[in-house]
């Protein structure tokens, strides 16, 4: 991977600087204090890093010991962590397969706080069958006591050729309820409106100054690089996908080679993206950038194609921009898609 940082320095424009680093997609709590600063160092090497960048490790709960966390914030310059909380009730974990314990969930974001990481986003999910609508506000209390600053909180979606795909199709698990799921957003909206917290992004909430710039990025269209397998960047117009295979990749790094498959997206495709995503933010989505964007027809088709979701109530105006109202939010993957535009 630091191989590959270096066979891919002419990424960005000339002068671009680098405003966060993200260690993903994975384990990367598994890394030494050592093996991330290589990776800075390398970045640092190749890339232009702003002044303040927004440094986050992806972490598992039960990667967290205090003396790890400790060599964290001494010997490294992250900054932010982003855990996998998923719950802290052990029936749910024990549902979702979770390597960690209830009890591990809850002291790893203490242990975090007493070696000086406040800058904390966990996960959440809801919709499972094992959780009560009581312990889904037991779950937002916990964040609100600790004091969290950012939260990402996710339906349960049950994936092919997972352990819990199978359990389900056997009977040896309970399928997720839409009617649950729908309850629990609900419940979510209005406790983090209560207690102070943007609904930033569909999944996202966070008290002011405390949004996540990493992924805020994606969501704006902002350009990416993505280092190490199946890793994916996006320089604007064109998207890229690292090999999968671990094997495959090492040997085409090693070999002075990229690892990576491209594509050139259609201007249609490019429209596409920036409903997809803008539509799911707080900003919503800007006819006025559709038209410099995608041009005059682009816009007219997106006008009037919304009409009949903000008749519905399910999106509103607000300085020009379309946003989903909060039923709306609901239905947000149909009206992406009812937006979209057919190259067909």
């Amino acid at each position: 991977m630091l191989k590959e940082i270096r066979l891919r320095s002419d990424f960005f424009p000339e002068k671009t600087e680098i405003e966060t680093i993200y260690f993903g997609g994975g384990t990367p709590s598994l890394l030494s204090a050592g093996e991330i600063n290589a990776f800075i160092s390398t970045i640092g090497a190749h890339f232009a890093i702003s002044e303040n960048p927004e440094i986050t490790l992806e972490a598992n709960p039960d990667d967290l010991s205090e003396t790890y966390l400790q060599e964290l914030k001494a010997a490294t310059p992250v900054n932010r962590l982003s855990i996998g909380i998923q719950s802290f009730f052990e029936e749910d974990l024990q549902y979702m397969h979770r390597a960690h314990n209830a009890e591990e969930a809850l002291q790893c974001l203490l242990r975090a706080q007493a070696a000086g990481f406040h800058e904390l986003s966990i996960d959440l999910i809801y919709g499972t069958p094992t959780l009560s609508d009581e312990h889904w506000r037991q779950n937002l209390e916990t964040v609100f006591r600790l004091q969290i600053p950012h939260i990402s909180c996710y339906a349960l979606t049950v994936e092919e050729k997972t352990a819990l795909a199978h359990q389900i199709k056997t009977r040896k698990s309970t399928a997720p309820s839409d009617e649950q799921t729908a309850r629990h957003f609900s419940i979510l909206k209005e406790a983090m409106r209560s207690h102070g917290y943007l609904h930033y992004e569909i999944s996202n909430f966070c008290k002011e100054g405390h949004f996540a710039r990493h992924n805020t990025s994606y969501w704006k269209g902002i350009s990416y690089l993505g280092i190490g397998p199946s890793a994916h960047s996006f320089d604007g117009t064109k998207r890229y996908w690292n090999i999968a295979n671990n094997a495959a990749y090492t040997q085409q790094i090693n070999d002075g080679n990229n690892a990576f498959e491209a594509e050139t997206l259609s201007l249609t495709d490019r429209y596409n993206e920036y409903i997809m995503t803008s539509i799911r933010t707080m900003w919503g989505t800007r006819p006025d950038f559709i038209k410099v964007q995608f041009g005059e027809a682009a816009c007219q088709y997106f006008r009037k194609n919304a009409i009949a979701f903000i008749e519905k109530g399910w999106l509103k105006m607000a300085d020009d921009a379309y946003i989903l109202t909060e039923s709306g939010q609901l239905f947000c993957d149909h009206i992406s898609a009812m937006l979209f535009i057919s190259e067909d």
